[in-house]
């Protein structure tokens, strides 16, 4: 019996069914497969598996440094961000980007590999007038489309999200090879003339130092983060304009909706 346990297990390793994950790990999976059921149909070991069979591997990036994870990012590494959505706006710790970290290899598969294949589900949103592309994948436009709804109320945020600095856009992060997720149709940038972004500063990606400024308004990034969205005012390297469609890490503050 015992030698049977011990092949049994070998086996499960060889074949991926052992888990190495630590239950927080797992929680934050377990997270993300409840916020894309449409794709993800569970955690089984040490992976990800998606409704089509596909498996994607949850391990750590090798790099060493804080720049190396963002450009070779591991699964796990996406998905170990606390974002503190609803929680008052405040300066964030020095390098804590929480939900800045992007496994790339997951949206391509959601949203598309390509600016044709992503264009395929974009749809028309009405912002205040001005029509913008975004994805319907995972639900996202009809997320904005009632974030709008939410926010026509409060016409004093009016200067804040309007005119939009845009939605889809298939290009990389400004000074890197990242895909921006504007290129998947799942973010939104606000009115540049009230947004404060940290590459303005001439700061580098790293550097200690960078302050903190905001002009948006509390109850308007809460209405956001209410509906899966993320702010990147909540980020050390801060862009206060930009948010963008990530429900699995605003879900404890979507369930008080």
């Amino acid at each position: 019996m015992q030698r049977r346990a011990v092949w049994t297990c070998l086996l499960g390793a060889c074949l991926g069914w052992a888990s190495a994950l630590t239950p927080a790990e797992s929680a934050a999976a377990q997270r993300l497969v409840a916020a894309y059921p449409a794709f993800l149909r569970g955690v089984e070991g040490g992976a990800l598996v998606w409704r089509d069979g596909t498996r994607m591997s949850l391990t750590r990036s090798a790099a060493a440094t804080y720049t190396g994870r963002l450009d070779a990012p591991g699964l796990l590494d996406q998905l170990d961000a606390a974002y503190p959505a609803c929680a008052p706006l405040a300066a964030p710790a020095y390098l804590r980007d929480p939900g800045r970290v992007r496994f790339e290899p997951l949206l391509r598969k959601m949203y598309g590999a390509s600016d044709s294949a992503v264009r395929a589900n974009l749809v028309t949103v009405d912002w205040f007038g001005q029509p913008l592309r975004v994805t319907r994948v995972n639900g996202a436009a009809d997320s904005l489309r009632a974030v709008a709804q939410e926010l026509a109320a409060h016409p004093e945020w009016r200067a804040f999200l309007t005119p939009s600095a845009g939605a889809f856009l298939w290009r990389t992060v400004a000074g890197t090879s990242r895909r921006s997720v504007h290129s998947f149709g799942a973010a939104i940038d606000l009115n540049t003339a009230r947004a404060a972004y940290w590459q303005w500063s001439g700061f580098r990606e790293g550097q200690r130092g960078i302050p903190w400024r905001n002009q948006f308004p509390a109850g308007l990034v809460h209405t956001f983060e209410r509906h899966g969205w993320i702010w990147g005012g909540r980020w050390y390297h801060l862009d206060t304009m930009h948010f963008e469609y990530r429900p699995e890490l605003t879900g404890a503050c979507a369930a008080g909706r």
